[in-house]
């Protein structure tokens, strides 16, 4: 049997769904980027004017797409780091709770100004 595999495995977990996380932030960023292009082909090939966020949604899907890379650098080192600690003989204190933080905290933060900038695209 591996030795604290129950530590281990909640270490994968935990490192798996920060992957999951950052593949949905590079999709949606990558979604956001192509239907801003979609509005401006239509726009071209048909006499009607589509109203384009223009450089605003391709910097949203851009900044989407570097947060998921930074994402899947950051959790790829937290996962490496906590496995060796794991197997540690030395008694240590968790402190990887500063990483997390700010790293939800970003992912928040995008959140907030995508509605806000929705909820703006909806008034004007």
């Amino acid at each position: 049997m591996i030795e604290n595999f129950r530590d281990h495995a909640a270490n994968e977990r935990t490192y798996l769904a920060w992957i999951r996380t950052a593949i949905a932030l590079m999709a949606f960023g990558f979604v956001i980027e192509k239907f801003d292009l979609f509005l401006r082909y239509i726009s071209l090939a048909t006499s009607v004017h589509i109203k384009s966020p223009g450089l605003r949604a391709e910097g949203a899907g851009l900044v989407m797409i570097l947060t998921g890379l930074i994402l899947v650098a950051l959790s790829t080192w937290n996962f490496i780091r906590n496995r060796r600690l794991i197997d540690s003989e030395d008694h240590l204190i968790y402190s990887g709770t500063w990483l997390n933080l700010a790293l939800g905290g970003a992912v928040a933060l995008m959140g907030l100004f995508l509605v806000a900038y929705i909820v703006r695209e909806i008034l004007i």
